[in-house]
């Protein structure tokens, strides 16, 4: 009697994982066309390309410095709802080339609303040290006013986010389709 259970059971579960490798070629295959979409003025040259998305595995930097990587890994945290850490990360990287010391003082504000003000909506996961420094330093800001917690968050991204996305779905489809389109030719 158990057998007749569990045989269902596994041929069942066979059917799961055919059809979740289908599904997610698919999505691999869907997501590879929204980047293309998303970047379609871009040359030939500057397509995605199977090189380039290996490369993204060295370092958070590197994926990071290429504008596939960064809206894929965009993408992947806000399919987990963690996308937090990487606005608050550009936003600051946008803050710091701000010229003029008006807009820098509303700008800075707006950061410390949006991302740093305890239960602040895009709250980032900072001691109460470094906001209790950003909320003085925000008085009278500076291009550096976020630089602390910039690189606590960077930490955060490196030490746990990057590692998901390797290991993600998103990431592997991506690599998979790539690896089959370039052995097409």
């Amino acid at each position: 009697m158990p057998s007749l259970i569990i045989e269902p059971l596994n041929t069942q579960h066979f059917i799961m994982d055919r059809d979740d490798r289908k599904r997610n070629k698919n999505i691999g295959k869907n997501f590879m066309c929204r980047l293309q979409c998303m970047f379609s003025h871009s040359s030939s040259s500057e397509r995605l390309s199977l090189e380039d998305t290996q490369q993204w595995s060295q370092s958070l930097e590197r994926l990071l410095e290429s504008k596939y990587g960064l809206a894929t890994f965009r993408s992947f945290l806000k399919s987990e709802y963690s996308d937090e850490n990487i606005e608050f990360w550009l936003t600051c990287e946008d803050y710091k080339k701000i010229k003029s010391s008006f807009r820098m003082s509303s700008k800075a504000k707006k950061i410390y609303e949006q991302f740093i003000k305890a239960e602040s909506p895009k709250e980032i996961n900072i001691d109460y040290h470094t906001r209790e420094q950003i909320k003085r330093n925000v008085k009278t800001p500076t291009m550096h006013c976020f630089d602390d917690a910039q690189k606590i968050v960077y930490g955060l991204m490196e030490r746990d986010s990057y590692p998901r996305f390797l290991r993600s779905d998103i990431y592997r489809t991506l690599l998979e389709n790539l690896a089959a389109d370039t052995a097409k030719g």
